[in-house]
């Protein structure tokens, strides 16, 4: 491959991670912990009254790979290694929460760690269950939370900004001005009660925003939260306008689903399909994440790594060693595994490749990395 036919890898706008973490946030009593629960298998507190969830919780969660499971039943290996989503639950936030109130401090401390965000909207109505507002409003609930996120950004943002001016003036570097420049325009935009991730950014930009890690960065899968008759019948009244709101305010994947239906259908008292698969992979669809393999009797194991991550990156994601010291990469994508019915069969056919530094690797690779183990 010629250098001068590959692009250099995008930079992107969010830590350049090879795990993902999700946070759930919302009011509370919106679904967030019973989601949880469902995503993770646990059972933490998923009570009846505000603040019920104190510390955020934390799981990992395997993340269902139709071609990982293939492979597994293909080689029957020892060791069987998924890829994982961390989710962390996090208490739900009120208006002002960005000023503490509620224990809005806490949480926006943690919100402010995760990769992306599932935003929780309730659009349900339970007499039952209270809300801490009153009556059921997803709007007015949207925009509370958009806000307290936009809030909290331009607190960080502005004091930043106030301490890299008085470091120009007994300093002055371009990187400081630049970095200024940039948060300025952030400002500006947060104003205006634009998200951050909603803007066109330089990479010299993104390389410096990314350095805040804040809140309106982050992309939003908005999870809306319906009773199981909506679910069922795939209507309910808030939907339109919830859309609308999304594709107008804070653009993100939106996913109606219902947790009062995912529990019967963990109960086994309702036949359906889940959306719990849905919602962790468009996670990893939001953050731009793909999954390579590396398979054999030993072990099958799902890795992920950035879109537009180049070989020697990926390799690092296994150990530091095979990036340091990269050789090639022996590739065969998983749909000519299976067409050819294995690595011989892909050899036979042409379809396996030695790949060098520059090459991009691909969603469903299996890999196979060469590299000159470092000097001791």
């Amino acid at each position: 491959m010629n250098k001068k036919d590959v692009k250099p890898p995008r930079v992107i706008l969010g830590k350049s991670s090879n795990s993902l973490k999700m946070g759930i946030v919302g009011f509370p009593n919106v679904g967030k912990s019973s989601t949880f629960n469902l995503l993770s298998d646990l059972h933490v507190k998923a009570e009846n009254y505000p603040f019920c969830t104190i510390d955020p919780h934390m799981a990992r969660v395997p993340v269902h790979d139709a071609r990982y499971n293939k492979l597994c039943e293909i080689f029957n290996p020892k060791s069987k290694v998924p890829a994982h989503l961390t989710i962390y639950d996090i208490a739900g936030l009120i208006p002002n929460a960005h000023k503490g109130e509620g224990l809005g401090n806490n949480f926006l401390s943690t919100i402010q760690q995760v990769d992306g965000i599932y935003h929780m909207v309730r659009a349900f109505e339970d007499v039952e269950i209270i809300h801490t507002e009153g009556d059921i409003d997803p709007i007015r609930d949207m925009n509370v939370i958009s806000n307290e996120l936009i809030q909290k950004d331009l607190e960080i943002v502005g004091n930043r900004i106030t301490e890299a001016e008085a470091k120009i003036k007994r300093n002055s570097t371009e990187q400081l001005k630049r970095e200024v420049e940039t948060l300025k325009k952030v400002t500006e935009l947060l104003e205006k009660g634009v998200w951050v991730k909603d803007n066109d950014w330089t990479p010299v930009e993104i390389e410096i925003l990314n350095g805040h890690f804040l809140f309106t960065a982050k992309p939003v899968v908005y999870l809306i939260n319906i009773c199981n008759e909506n679910f069922l019948s795939k209507k309910n009244k808030w939907l339109p306008k919830i859309k609308e709101w999304i594709t107008t305010r804070c653009p993100g994947k939106m996913i109606p689903f219902s947790v009062d239906f995912e529990q019967k259908l963990k109960e086994g008292t309702v036949q359906g399909e889940s959306a719990i698969d849905k919602i962790i992979n468009t996670g990893y669809e939001e953050l731009q994440l793909i999954h390579f393999f590396t398979a054999g009797e030993d072990e099958v194991k799902c890795w992920t790594i950035r879109k537009g991550s180049l070989a020697p990156k990926a390799a690092g994601t296994i150990h530091t060693d095979f990036e340091k010291g990269f050789i090639c990469a022996e590739v065969m994508s998983y749909s000519d595994f299976i067409e050819f019915g294995g690595e011989l069969g892909v050899k036979n056919a042409g379809k396996y490749k030695q790949n060098g530094k520059l090459y991009e690797v691909q969603d469903g690779d299996i890999i196979f990395f060469k590299f000159n183990p470092p000097k001791k």
